[in-house]
């Protein structure tokens, strides 16, 4: 009797920690992915499309290519603090283990300075 429900308690916590690992790899991932295609988009001799695409292809690489195409991503020239900006926005669904979290969604965002052309 004490057996069942201890492990009905433990799974429940092991589904919880592997739903904690999996967000924060997933927004980690996606952070990382996001700048780096910030700062591809802002060399000088690339535009903000460069910077989605560049993204994209990191995503895919880190992830999957299904994740990647399960996300959108938007790139644009921001004026921060009068500095000329590159930033990449990649939003998208949280992959769910523990489905009682209901759905959720992400959004993250990366930025690097504009070269100069």
């Amino acid at each position: 009797m004490e057996f069942t429900l201890v492990s009905v308690l433990v799974v429940g916590l092991f589904l919880l920690v592997l739903q904690v690992g999996f967000v924060l790899h997933t927004r980690n991932v996606l952070v990382a992915s996001a700048q780096e295609g910030a700062r591809y988009g802002a060399n000088a001799d690339r535009n903000p499309r460069d910077a989605e695409l560049r993204t994209r292809e990191v995503v895919a690489t880190a992830l999957s290519t299904s994740v990647a195409g399960h996300l959108s991503y938007d790139a644009q020239q921001v004026v921060r603090g009068g500095v000329l900006t590159v930033e990449v926005t990649v939003t998208g669904p949280l992959p769910l283990v523990f489905l009682p979290a209901g759905p959720m969604s992400l959004t993250v965002r990366g930025h690097a300075l504009e070269e100069a052309r």
